[in-house]
């Protein structure tokens, strides 16, 4: 299943909420050398309750707007 993300790097949270347009991931971590990729990731794993090898970001790896996959 594919999902359009929004992430909100250096955020005082780390949470996900669910929009009309897709989600917003919101994480510590910050945009430099892919670790709020990583994070997200786990954010995600964690919200859809599946394995971090199951989460796929397919488009957008240097952007705030993502597209990832969810393999179940």
């Amino acid at each position: 299943m594919k999902y359009s993300i929004v992430v909100k790097a250096g955020s005082s949270q780390e949470k996900v909420e669910k929009t009309e347009d897709g989600l917003i991931v919101f994480t510590h971590a910050r945009a430099h050398d892919g670790e709020a990729n990583k994070k997200i990731i786990e954010i995600l794993a964690e919200y859809f309750e599946v394995s971090k090898s199951q989460i796929e970001i397919t488009s957008g790896q240097k952007s705030k707007k993502k597209t990832i996959e969810v393999i179940k």
